[in-house]
Order: structure tokens, then sequence, then C-alpha cells
């Protein structure tokens, strides 16, 4: 860390995973921005390692999603757990940052729905608002660029994907952290 400057975390999935080092480079000298050390995948699994992933903090500001892995997830249990992990992200005393999740395609084949994840985000967005979590809208932000930064077929981004979700995140965080 470099003395003086607020500890970011990033917690996410493998999208969360492509943007950090275009946030790390957005925010040099601005922030400290760390990144949970794992794919954090689904809520069931934070339940489990949230405080791991946590470390010893302090965390000024925590960017954080869960859904791409939930997606399968009853959106009841969904939502019950990522009310969890909000009570205990709050606990931490650090400003909180929902990060909404990217679109994904459909997928006969496997049952995966691009509807699963507008319906993962709007709960999300619910409990946010009662929460009082900001919110970095990056389902909004990325579709108008899907066709050029989002790998065909697929849930993950192409390296000028991953360089615009990057600029955004940072933007949010350093919004966030005035």
């Amino acid at each position: 860390d470099q003395p003086g400057l607020p500890r970011v975390l990033l917690i996410g999935d493998s999208v969360s995973r492509g943007y950090t080092q275009a946030v790390r480079k957005a925010l040099a000298g601005k922030a400290n921005v760390h990144r949970a050390p794992a794919n954090c995948g689904p809520t069931a699994l934070a339940m489990q390692k949230l405080d791991t992933w946590l470390g010893a903090g302090p965390w000024d500001l925590i960017h954080f999603n869960f859904g791409i892995h939930d997606r399968a997830t009853p959106l009841a249990d969904y939502t019950q757990r990522l009310e969890q992990i909000v009570v205990r992200l709050q606990a931490t005393g650090a400003k909180l940052m929902w990060a909404s999740t990217t679109p994904i395609p459909d997928d006969p084949a496997t049952g995966q729905t691009a509807a699963s994840i507008v319906e993962r985000n709007q709960a999300a967005a619910e409990i946010m608002g009662r929460r009082g979590v900001a919110i970095d809208d990056l389902f909004t932000f990325i579709t108008p660029h899907l066709a050029s930064a989002q790998n065909p077929k697929d849930v993950h981004f192409t390296a000028q994907g991953y360089e615009l979700l990057g600029q955004q995140v940072a933007a949010a965080i350093a919004a966030g952290l005035k």
C-alpha cells in the first residue's frame, strides 16, 4: 500500500478479475486497490469465505458483486444470502458499492438465460436501496458495447471490454471515495 491513500477492496467473479488491472491503473496514486484472492463465485461461497476475503482491513470502500454464479440459484436463496453479505460488509465500516452483474447470453443447451441476470440485478437493487448501498450499474453501462466488448456466446469480455469496465469501476470508486 502507498501510505495515505484510501484502501479499496474488489470482491466478485471472473468478470471483476478481468477488470481489476484496469481499475488499479486508473486509480494509481489515488487509491490502493486490492482484490479478493479468488473467483468469489456464488453467494453460497461468500457465506463461507467472506471473512477470509476481507482479511485484516481496514477498507475505505468495498466494491462487490455476486450474480453470474447465482443465475440458477432460486431467487429467494440468492436474496437472503445477499442481504446477509451486505450486513457483514456494512459491519466493516467501509463505504459499500454494489456492481450490478453484467449481461449474459441465452444458452438453451445449459438453460442459462439473460433474464436470470436482469431478475437478480433487480432483486439486488432493492436490497441495496433498503440498505443505503451505492450501485455501480455495470449492466447498463456495458450493454451498448456488447457487440465489440463481450466474447460471442460467453459471459466474459474482450480486452477492450475489460478496459471499458475497469474505467467505469474506477470512476465509480473515485466518486465514492469523495
